[in-house]
């Protein structure tokens, strides 16, 4: 179906290797259905009994999706295909959430955006000493989508909300630290543990948790209880203005996340605290995907997106014009717009 994805079995291992590495193996809309038709496929297949997903070269896992084609869908058809794009992703982002095989996600390297949405709901994510994990849609006015309010919304300690707004970045061990990693492998291992895992389909848990060395401490622990204090808020007010006076006071970490919230969109930082707020309080997965699939429609075709996708990654000023440009003037009757239901026949639907 497409190059940009290997897909093969092997013995009792249904294997998928993302393989577009120049694009740090971010998803296309053919990735997502080639993969989807494999999941279904080894889903009736009695003699596959795990799946195993990760890369086949390159520094990346998944970098995230297909910006270039969503801001294009954005400029030129009314956000459409982009539409199109999200609900395909979304229902294999679904459809692995609810797989009846154990999937084991190898988030061996960059690991961002489309690339959660695809590891989180593997019943196994293993991190390695190259895992770069992060969910920085806040810089490019998206949001933080394919699950992240259901994952980042039980995180626990506010960690959740704080990855959403900051787009920071953890390593393997504070994946693992957080919970958003199940197991900690070094790469030079992951040959043999695949191999393992091929032998022994039944013991994958025993595998991953056998002894590997000690990981690494995980350096966001030590700011956890800062992240619990500035940002136990779901009004954003509240935590720029917590951040504001510890900065004020000389706290060098609430001074570097004040600034580092100084450049992302208002409206993507308050339509991600409300996300993580609504997903919490549902107990339907296919309920969240349908709430992001609503903001997603939405959001697309929003000043924000199109724009911060020119600054960050198209020209690389890194100097977007937000709209509305402060927290104070995206207004609760926009958030309701954002969230509202679709029209019936355009809400998303699970496979």
């Amino acid at each position: 179906m497409t190059d940009d994805v290997l897909i093969r079995s092997n013995g009792p291992i249904g294997h998928i290797s993302l393989n577009r590495p120049k694009a740090l193996h971010a998803l296309t809309l053919d990735m997502c259905h080639a993969m989807s038709a494999a999941l279904t496929e080894w889903a009736a297949d009695d003699s596959i009994k795990a799946v195993i997903l990760d890369h086949d070269e390159g520094r990346g896992f998944c970098a995230g999706g297909d910006i270039a084609f969503l801001r294009n869908s954005a400029l030129n058809d009314g956000g459409a295909s982009g539409r199109r794009f999200f609900h395909d992703e979304y229902q294999l982002n679904h459809q692995m959430f609810s797989y009846p095989k154990p999937i084991v996600a190898f988030m061996d390297g960059i690991t961002m955006g489309g690339g959660v949405g695809i590891s989180q709901p593997a019943r196994f994510r293993v991190a390695t000493e190259n895992t770069r994990f992060a969910m920085p849609e806040t810089g490019i006015g998206l949001f933080p989508d394919v699950g992240g309010g259901w994952y980042l919304s039980r995180l626990g300690g506010r960690l959740g909300q704080f990855l959403a707004l900051t787009g920071a970045r953890l390593d393997g061990s504070e994946c693992l630290w957080t919970g958003l990693a199940t197991h900690y492998v070094p790469h030079d291992m992951l040959a043999d543990i695949k191999a393992r895992i091929h032998d022994h389909p039944d013991r994958i848990a025993g595998i991953l948790s056998e002894p590997v060395g000690t990981p690494p401490k995980a350096r966001i622990e030590a700011n956890a209880d800062k992240i619990i204090k500035h940002f136990q808020s779901d009004r954003y007010e509240d935590i720029l203005a917590s951040l504001e006076a510890a900065a004020d006071s000389g706290d060098d970490w609430a001074m570097k996340e004040r600034d580092t919230l100084g450049t992302k969109s208002p409206q993507t930082c308050k339509v991600a605290l409300r996300q993580l707020s609504e997903s919490a309080a549902l107990t339907d997965f296919a309920d969240n995907m349908r709430m992001e699939y609503r903001i997603a429609s939405r959001v697309l075709t929003r000043p924000d997106f199109a724009e911060g996708v020119r600054a960050v990654i198209v020209d690389k000023t890194n100097d977007p014009k937000w709209n509305p440009p402060t927290p104070e003037e995206v207004t609760d009757d926009l958030l309701d717009a954002i969230f509202a239901p679709l029209p019936a026949d355009e809400e998303w639907k699970p496979l």
